[in-house]
């Protein structure tokens, strides 16, 4: 299942010569089993009767090119090699869940914040960055600094359409605006590093109260919409796995870190409380919880049953089984290897997701069977 990006042995199948990866037609998603085919985002029409508005708030999981923008990049390839044919300014092969939820809703793939070659704006911002967590509060782009921007954006986009500038959003359109927030994994994956699991589970209430702190300064100036994820299985990703896996007594019976889930379980069961609160303290306001880690898990858990196959290894990374993760030699790297198109993997580089797997998740998102409420996607239209 992996060919050799540098030095192509014997184990290249025609994918890779001579240091140049040559792409091939795309049929990931095609290979998805005819039973789940109906729930693919791409079978769900959308009724909006406007452009809807979303303003996205998030990490690596939701960033459509804000970190590549912000430093001036591009990632290398394969990344993006499915569907974009190139790289994409994503950590994945191909879409992520947000552009799943996009194309669900008939609009455009969120434009990043960061952008400043001919941004459009008009169907909203994805605010959302690479390496971003709740805390420090103060270090870009932490969610605060995402809302910071967005507050900016909010004040000076009306004002820049009435004096001719195109390309914004509408005064108006902010309160019928879809806020979407996926944030979490990189406050307890950083925190893993270097406290105890009690330790980590004590600072969990501060990362709360940061996503607290976002809804109220969003619902302050007439955001009225959320659509909030809670984070995945931590214990689950191959890069965890590679480098704390030491006790088999860790690991649960699909081969996961049990600390790190069940932090992240003790993550979600708060931000769950969080958004019953708010629903309750805010005014005229809907908060969509949307219980990803379930969705994750299931497929990992039931992967067979998807089509996929080694849940736990990454189809780009360096080292081979059982997990194909080296902190040294990432995606892209020098000495990097990747399974050949169309491969059945859950994991794209190790921390991120291939578009097949995200495909799934947001069909699964788009089912509304694991949200509370349970609200149609379509619910968020900008119909007014």
């Amino acid at each position: 299942m992996i060919v050799v990006k540098e030095n192509a042995s014997k184990l290249d199948m025609g994918v890779v010569k001579g240091g140049r990866y040559l792409l091939v037609p795309f049929f990931t998603l095609y290979m998805i089993p005819f039973l789940y085919l109906p729930l693919l985002p791409h079978s769900v029409h959308c009724q909006c009767t406007k452009t809807p508005i979303i303003f996205n708030f998030g990490d690596s999981n939701s960033d459509t090119g804000g970190y590549a923008d912000g430093v001036g990049l591009n990632f290398a390839p394969p990344n993006g090699r499915t569907y974009f044919h190139q790289p994409a300014r994503r950590l994945s092969d191909g879409r992520l869940m947000i552009d799943f939820l996009c194309e669900s809703l008939n609009t455009d793939y969120l434009t990043p914040y960061l952008n400043s070659l001919e941004p459009n704006f008009t169907n909203g911002v994805n605010f959302a960055i690479i390496g971003s967590a709740t805390l420090p509060r103060y270090v870009p782009f932490s969610l605060f600094v995402q809302v910071s921007q967005f507050l900016r954006f909010r004040y000076r986009s009306p004002a820049l359409m009435l004096n001719g500038y195109k390309d914004l959003v509408g005064d108006e359109d902010f309160e019928n605006a879809l806020y979407t927030i996926d944030i979490g994994q990189n406050d307890l994956a950083a925190s893993f590093d270097n406290l105890t699991y009690s330790q980590v589970i004590e600072r969990i209430p501060s990362f709360i109260t940061e996503i607290k702190n976002a809804i109220w300064n969003i619902y302050e100036k007439g955001g009225k919409k959320f659509w909030v994820h809670n984070t995945g299985p931590l214990g689950c990703l191959p890069q965890k796995l590679a480098l704390l896996a030491r006790n088999a007594t860790e690991l649960d019976e699909h081969g996961c870190l049990q600390p790190l889930n069940n932090a992240a379980k003790t993550f979600n069961a708060q931000l769950r409380v969080l958004c019953e609160q708010l629903r309750r303290e805010l005014i005229n306001v809907t908060i969509v919880y949307v219980d990803i880690y379930s969705i994750k898990y299931d497929l990992i858990a039931n992967a067979s049953n998807y089509g996929f196959e080694s849940p736990l290894m990454a189809c780009c990374g360096n080292g081979g089984p059982p997990y194909n993760y080296n902190a040294n030699i990432n995606c892209g790297r020098t000495g990097y290897t990747v399974c050949h198109e169309g491969s059945k993997f859950i994991s794209w580089d190790g921390v991120h997701y291939t578009e097949a797997a995200n495909a799934i998740f947001a069909s699964k998102i788009l089912s509304t069977h694991y949200s509370t409420p349970q609200l149609s996607f379509n619910f968020f239209c900008n119909n007014m």
